[in-house]
């Protein structure tokens, strides 16, 4: 489809890409990869024509189409929602215009019968050609795409003028798959999309019927979208035709191989120097020196990229909490301008109930607007309810990091400062590291926060706030903009950390991870969800099924309200075989069930784990209680007494735990089986 012929391309004195031949199949769906600064940017650009190499050739075929996605920067204005995205299917548009056209020239009267008959086989072609073209779906397609895309059907007639940056890129990427080029070169696509759009986004790619080439630093959706990674660095691109997980297996061993390599390579050219600066100056060896010269000469040099320090980080230490972290009773949120005495436009949190304790780690998900970051700032105080109560426990010690915390940074403190200010004092000959992990090194370190970019201001916040002590943490997208290395770095740091973690990230990696509990907030409500990202999405679709399945047969009136349903059918004779797109989608579901199912087994292990562990913690704690001596010393036997019944109460808690995802697992079971 396209190909990459010797081409170099350089920035001053940096090259990025040497003599590289590369090429793109018809259908296949690549990864870019590599370090930042590498040129991936700069390769899409080339690829899309919006720039050319300094040397070499990219060849094409003629009639290749395609669409660029760049990171941000793209805007609308003076159409609807609906309009804008239609005009990816301007040339079917074109055709329907003049339909109507040729529709309003047929019924005049006073046509002679010789033009009658050239515009009816006019018509006759375009309508053809209209047909073909499914412009008879175009209000459909752009209304699918732009649902999947988060725009709700009460936004499609509001003027695009009034769309924020993330939004507009998001009408960006539904005019960009509307329009169904060959080639789709997506940088960066997941950056403004919630979790439910990327769930979307990455079905709709795996079944895409053309090429795709795409920059992310989601995790998890490289490895459900790609056929294989395309690794960019040392100035060449390498292939490797598997997922993103396996890829980082096979490039650690390629890169290991490739330094065992240059060690040897290294030696052996040490030993020939060491020859030639011994027996320089001899007459009878100048010979044999003058060849060893001449080997050298003609010696490639084995070249390896940086290995980059592996971070390991573990947050100061805290006081531990009381049981009960948070609770919400009864709270209620609204904004904008009254419209009655005492009520507000935009209620985003109605009778909301929510109970956090020690040690919970808690996603909140929901589509962009629901009152994700309108939950965080309750949680952290930062607003108070309109009505219902928050109430903090015993001795939390919080952190939150909000989405606007970039902005909160001293722009006249250096980036070293920023970090030292506030640490505790055995924290910071842990800075540098820190830094390092985050993409700031050598002279960075030095620079102002105030000259930073948006992304790299976004970097420093998230490393400041490894550096503060805490027992509770509140995240409000804290992954934005940083890149996969980066979101190791505070992955791992979070998954050792021993309080209490509430967090919004658009991650689906991240998430998985992370959480043991999802809250979901919509509509007002926060609804609580046990187990993982994946048993909760296995949750909502169990929900929604029985009531699908009874409806066979029924109209579209008798499915609940909440689920959409499309038209029914006529029905046929005879069964026909399941379309690519049906067995695509059939395909994903499975994939999404046995994730599901293992995900909700590892947890119940897990739970297993945690409670034989509490349980042996309270035989210890009763071997100690049943000495003769024991209650002879008051005093003393309180603080076990009190450790007795905290374990008591942790093993209740987790046997619920267990109970209820159990009977999960055994109902999927079920369903698999049956």
């Amino acid at each position: 489809m396209i190909q990459l012929q010797d081409v170099t391309k350089s920035f001053g004195e940096k090259t990025l890409l040497e003599h590289v031949t590369w090429q793109v199949g018809d259908r296949d769906r690549v990864g870019l990869c590599g370090p930042n600064g590498a040129g991936k940017t700069t390769l899409l650009k080339m690829l899309a024509g919006f720039d050319e190499p300094d040397g070499g050739v990219i060849q094409k075929p003629n009639a290749l189409t395609f669409g660029y996605l760049p990171q941000d920067g793209l805007s609308h204005s003076g159409r609807t929602i609906t309009d804008e995205a239609s005009l990816a299917l301007k040339p079917l548009l074109d055709l329907k215009a003049e339909m109507h056209d040729l529709e309003a020239r047929l019924g005049d009267p006073a046509m002679n019968e010789l033009e009658h008959d050239a515009l009816l086989h006019r018509y006759s072609d375009v309508q053809d050609q209209f047909h073909l073209g499914d412009g008879y779906q175009i209000e459909l397609k752009v209304a699918t795409v732009l649902r999947g895309l988060g725009f709700e059907p009460e936004m499609h007639d509001q003027l695009t003028d009034h769309l924020s940056g993330g939004w507009q890129m998001r009408l960006a990427l539904a005019k960009l798959l509307l329009s169904a080029p060959d080639l789709l070169l997506l940088d960066e696509p997941t950056n403004h999309l919630d979790l439910d759009a990327r769930n979307w986004l990455e079905e709709y790619l795996v079944a895409y019927p053309r090429s795709v080439i795409l920059v992310s630093h989601d995790r998890y959706f490289l490895d459900a979208v790609v056929t294989h990674i395309a690794d960019l660095s040392l100035r060449t691109i390498t292939d490797y035709h598997c997922n993103y997980s396996r890829y980082l297996e096979e490039r650690d061993a390629r890169l290991e191989r490739l330094r065992d390599s240059k060690r040897r390579q290294d030696e052996e050219v040490q030993r020939v120097e060491d020859f030639i600066n011994r027996f320089r100056y001899q007459a009878t060896k100048a010979a044999q020196v003058q060849s060893r010269i001449k080997m050298l000469e003609k010696v490639v040099r084995i070249e390896v990229p940086p290995e980059r320090k592996r971070i390991h980080f573990q947050f100061p230490a805290s006081a531990k909490s009381g049981r009960l972290v948070q609770e919400l009773k009864g709270v209620r949120k609204a904004y904008g301008s009254a419209t009655e005495p005492g009520q507000k436009n935009n209620v985003v949190l109605d009778q909301v109930d929510l109970h956090i304790e020690r040690g919970d780690r808690i996603a909140l998900v929901g589509h962009n607007g629901a009152g994700k970051s309108t939950m965080m700032r309750m949680l952290s105080g930062e607003e108070t309810p309109d009505s219902g109560e928050r109430n903090e426990g015993h001795q939390v010690v919080m952190q939150y990091f909000a989405q606007d915390e970039a902005t909160r940074l001293d722009p006249t403190l250096t980036v070293y400062e920023t970090l030292s200010d506030g640490s505790p004092n055995h924290m910071v000959p842990a800075i540098r590291n820190i830094l390092g992990g985050f993409l700031f090194s050598g002279d960075d370190v030095y620079k102002k926060a105030g000259v930073l970019s948006g992304g790299e201001r976004t970097r420093l916040a998230v490393a400041r706030m490894l550096l503060r002590p805490s027992n509770t943490l509140l995240l409000d997208e804290p992954t934005n903009h940083l890149d996969i290395d980066s979101k190791e770095v505070l992955l791992e740091a979070l998954a050792d950390y021993g309080g209490t973690l509430i967090f919004v990230s658009h991650d689906r990696y991240f998430v998985e991870k992370l959480a043991t509990k999802i809250v979901e907030v919509g509509n007002g409500k926060a609804i609580l969800y046990p187990g993982t990202y994946e048993s909760y999405l296995w949750s909502k679709e169990q929900g929604a099924r029985p009531a699908l399945e009874g409806a066979k047969g029924a109209t579209s009136a008798s499915v609940p309200k909440g689920k959409s349903s499309a038209p029914m059918a006529p029905v046929a004779p005879a069964p026909s075989a399941p379309s690519y797109e049906a067995r695509k989608k059939e395909t994903v579901d499975k994939r999404k069930r046995e994730r599901a199912f293992k995900a909700l087994r590892d947890r119940v292990t897990a739970l297993e784990a945690r409670i034989a562990e509490r349980e042996k913690a309270i035989k210890d704690v009763e071997a100690k209680m049943s000495a003769p001596e024991f209650y002879t010393d008051h005093e003393g036997s309180k603080p076990v007494l009190a450790q007795h019944q905290v374990l008591m109460w942790e093993v209740g808690e987790l046997l619920s735990q267990w109970e209820m995802l159990q009977g999960e697992a055994e109902q999927f079971a079920d369903l698999q089986n049956s």
